[in-house]
Order: C-alpha cells, then structure tokens, then sequence
C-alpha cells in the first residue's frame, strides 16, 4: 500500500463487543481467535471465493491492469491463531504491444464476529526490470504476517465506518506501517463498471513513504472501486472495469 505525510493519527482497536473504540498508541491489541468464530460479512469489502475485480490505470510507463481474486483458500496465521481469506493480487503493465507481470500477491484477511476486516498479512513478490525491460530479478520486500518477528495486524475495513475515524492498516517495522482515515461516507463515484452513491473514503499513507497518499471508494456490495494515487502534482486512477463471480 502507498503513502503520505499527515500528522500523526490514532488507532482503532477492538473492544469486548462490537464497538470499535480510538485508541492512542501504537501497537494495537493483537486480535482475539475467540471473535472470530462466527465472521459477519462486511458490505465495503465482501470477501466471496470466485469473486474476481478487474481494474485498470495509465501510468507514465502504460497501462497497467490488476487481477484481485477471493480465492477459495485459506491460511492459518499461526502467529496469531487465526485462520485468514487468501486474495490473490495480480498486476501486469502493458507498454503498448509487450506485457510484463510487475507483481504477484497473495493477501489474508479476515472477517471477525462484528464485521470488522482485519488485515493479517501478505506475500508479495515484485518483478524488477531494466530500461530495456529485461527481467533483473524479485523483491519480496513488503511481505509480513501478523504475530511474525513483530508485526502486528490492524484493520483493512471497519464494521462501523465514521467520518474521521483513522486506524492502522498493517504493522511491520520498517516494512509495512500503512495508516488509513475515513474522510468520506456519501461520495459519487463513476468508473467503466458503473456509477456508485453513497460511497465510502479512505485516506491511506505511511509514514515510510512520505508525500504518497492513496483516496479509496468503496461501494457497499461491491467493494473497492477506485483508487486515486496522488504522487507530487500527479493522480494516477486506478479504475474498477469489470467483477467476475460465482
């Protein structure tokens, strides 16, 4: 996930029930196995095996085209005893007649009692090329699981979304610090898949890349449908074009 410079923000940890309270320290609370037994869905990001979303964005090198599967999987984040949704992220970057795979991620989460998603970890493996695009090797770096040499989870949606709300995303030093906050809950959104009301916003950095932000609309049923990456003077969108499902 990507970044930004903002002033430092609290966290959201669970309570006993099905409140999310703001918490001001970090870390938060590690997740209780024991609210995780009977998983309610959550409408901003549905977690369906078989369900694929298709996005697409034009960046400076060409488009790029992004595969996200809810795959049938499951893992077990031993760390923290509990068992996680494996999401399969593909991306491709088409440069105008050759294709390239630049990364391949697979990332868990999981529902808890309350609706809440946490986000447990991810395994993720960059492809690196030259100015020729000649293959020159892989990264896993951004790869944590929660409960492992110190990283933590933390949510990736929250049961109750309200505006101003900000919690942490993910938690490995120095790997992953992603924070997020709800700046929005009635946006319009229009992208190639169709046009949304009452859209849900988030605002995502860390404080590993500052002046990144990424702006995230989420529609109730459907999840993720647009991303806007601000970057210095330039947005890149990353549009929904097209879901696939069972």
């Amino acid at each position: 996930m990507r970044t930004a410079r903002l002033p430092a923000a609290f966290l959201l940890a669970l309570t006993c029930t099905a409140a999310v309270s703001l918490a001001a320290t970090v870390p938060q609370e590690p997740p209780d196995p024991a609210n995780f037994t009977n998983p309610v869905a959550n409408p901003f990001f549905p977690l369906v095996p078989g369900t694929t979303y298709f996005y697409e964005s034009q960046t400076a090198d060409g488009l790029e085209r992004t595969e996200t599967t809810v795959t049938s999987d499951t893992k077990l984040i031993s760390g923290v005893g509990i068992t996680a949704i494996v999401v399969h992220d593909v991306a491709f970057l088409d440069t105008g007649g050759m294709t390239f795979l630049i990364e391949d991620t697979q990332d868990w989460f999981a529902p808890d009692n309350f609706g809440n998603v946490w986000y447990l970890g991810e395994s993720t493996v960059a492809y690196l090329y030259d100015d020729n695009w000649n293959l020159t090797g892989t990264s896993t770096e951004g790869s944590w699981e929660a409960g492992m040499n110190g990283a933590q989870a933390g949510f990736i949606m929250l049961a109750d979304p309200r505006k101003g709300r900000a919690y942490q995303q993910e938690f490995a030093a120095g790997i992953a610090e992603d924070m997020a906050k709800i700046s929005g809950v009635n946006a319009r959104v229009s992208v190639p898949y169709g046009d949304f009301t009452n859209v849900l916003v988030t605002k995502e950095w860390s404080p590993l890349s500052p002046g990144d932000v990424e702006v995230k609309y989420y529609a109730a049923g459907v999840g993720l449908v647009l991303v806007e990456e601000l970057k210095g003077k330039g947005t890149v969108r990353q549009e929904l074009v097209n879901v696939t499902g069972p």
